[in-house]
């Protein structure tokens, strides 16, 4: 069955750091461009971050130097790191892999002092 499981969220102070996890399942992980997402109640779920079979990175403006996304394709796992948080940092992420139509439950990720 295929699966995407979201993990490593919280509640951080700003300046504080995260790091999130999705586990894989179902799928041959390693041919998977990956993604993360993020959505806020009332707006549309927002593009952050990607890496591609390959291991080439790509981020949203707003998260460049903050976050890093990687990969270990032994575990089927894709990492967030997130430094640095802000506020509007607040979300729930999602992880998105490119050869599934499925999401996962998504991680709660809460920026305040």
């Amino acid at each position: 069955q295929v699966q995407l499981v979201e993990s490593g969220g919280g509640l951080v102070q700003p300046g504080g750091s995260l790091r999130l996890s999705c586990v894989v399942s179902g799928s041959i992980f390693r041919l998977n461009d990956m993604d993360w997402y993020r959505q806020t109640p009332g707006k549309e779920r927002e593009w952050v971050a990607r890496i591609s079979s390959g291991f080439t990175t790509n981020y949203v403006a707003s998260v460049k130097g903050r976050f890093t996304i990687s990969r270990d394709n032994a575990k089927r796992t894709v990492y967030l790191q997130m430094n640095s948080l802000k506020p509007e940092d607040t979300a729930v992420y999602y992880c998105k892999a490119s050869l599934i139509s499925t999401w996962g439950q998504g991680t709660q990720v809460t920026v305040s002092s």
